[in-house]
């Protein structure tokens, strides 16, 4: 059960990730309140984490079934088999490629996003066969108390008698304190009053101006632009094109908002920021009339080069095109001249080193 949920709790939250970040045409996603996103990607990746072992202990439960006679038998059989092992399979590759995923670390060739996307259906639909096929089973077990034999005594294979000796309270406690065990290892990079002992987690919360920094100024190779002399950003709104130097943004009115940086991986950390509000930058252009607005950086390429902010968020009154961090000029790794910061984000398309906004029609 205790497995069955959070691979749920998982699945739900990343599909809610992976849809702001690759919209389909029926799906809207709120700009408040700020610390949504936080929240549910942070349940995704502490859920996927809590899995691993609760997965461990569900596996070393039953494999002596995996190996029972006869191995194939009838065609039911072979079916249940079957989806048995596309649910291990399935189950095993999505925590294993996401626990790197929060690390970063991505020992193959295949695109990540799109491939644990597509493996989480795969994962979820064999569960959902599985658990509509062992249901009278699941009913029938939990209608004993917990430290009740499941079969009589006479009836035991010899598997289970071998495994007499240890009671379910047993597993289920070695099970339990796994779970919360390996959950606090990671949350503290999404709850900050847990940092202290969540000694496996990618980030600890620190970094330059007290955020951490996935993708550095280095890595994207736009420190000299960042630092041109001509640099300007260029804000288009309809027919109408206006440029603006990083010393006319700091004129126009500006603005503060707390707002969360909520990384994919699961970390998440608030901070201070200000610059000027979107929409008064829009308007200080032309007339915003509603639409989407793309956002592009100075790096030459990359998947993340843009992002689309949706018109929710685009006239929030804290999404800033941010030019200070806690109190200082913002450091080149976490986006200078400015960027994008909008509530209710993944990082990823808090669009960094900013060149270009441009309503779309």
């Amino acid at each position: 059960m205790a497995l069955g949920v959070s691979i749920a709790v998982c699945f739900c939250t990343g599909l809610i990730s992976h849809w702001i970040q690759h919209p389909p045409t029926w799906f809207w996603w709120p700009a408040h309140p700020v610390w949504l996103y936080r929240v549910t990607q942070g349940a995704h990746v502490i859920s996927g984490v809590v899995a691993i072992p609760l997965l461990l202990v569900k596996l070393w439960a039953v494999y002596p079934r995996l190996f029972a006679r006869p191995l194939f038998g009838g065609i039911v059989r072979q079916l249940e088999r079957g989806s048995i092992a596309v649910l291990v399979g399935s189950v095993i590759f999505q925590l294993v490629t996401g626990l790197f995923n929060t690390a970063q670390n991505y020992p193959w060739k295949f695109f990540f996003t799109s491939t644990h996307y597509a493996m989480a259906y795969v994962a979820f639909g064999a569960l959902a066969v599985h658990l509509a096929v062992k249901l009278p089973i699941v009913r029938e077990a939990l209608s004993h108390p917990v430290n009740s034999p499941p079969v009589a005594a006479t009836a035991r294979t010899p598997e289970a008698t071998a495994a007499a000796g240890i009671s379910r309270r047993a597993v289920l406690g070695v099970a339990g304190i796994a779970a919360v065990v390996a959950g606090l290892a990671v949350a503290g990079q999404t709850v900050p009053f847990l940092r202290w002992v969540s000694v496996l987690a990618p980030r600890s919360g620190h970094g330059p101006q007290g955020v951490p920094v996935n993708r550095s100024a280095a890595d994207a190779g736009v420190a000299d632009k960042a630092h041109a002399a001509d640099y300007a950003l260029a804000v288009t709104v309809g027919d109408r094109m206006r440029s603006f130097t990083r010393a006319e943004l700091a004129a126009l009115p500006q603005t503060s908002a707390v707002l969360p940086i909520a990384c994919v991986e699961g970390w998440s950390a608030s901070a201070h920021w200000s610059g000027v509000r979107l929409r008064d930058l829009l308007a200080a252009v032309g007339e915003y009339s509603g639409g989407e607005v793309r956002f592009t950086s100075l790096e030459g390429g990359g998947l993340y080069r843009t992002s689309v902010l949706p018109r929710p968020h685009a006239i929030a009154a804290d999404t800033l095109v941010a030019l200070r961090l806690n109190g200082d000029e913002l450091n080149l790794d976490h986006g200078y001249p400015c960027r994008l910061i909008a509530p209710n984000r993944p990082g990823v398309l808090q669009t960094k080193w900013l060149s270009t906004i441009e309503v779309l029609a």
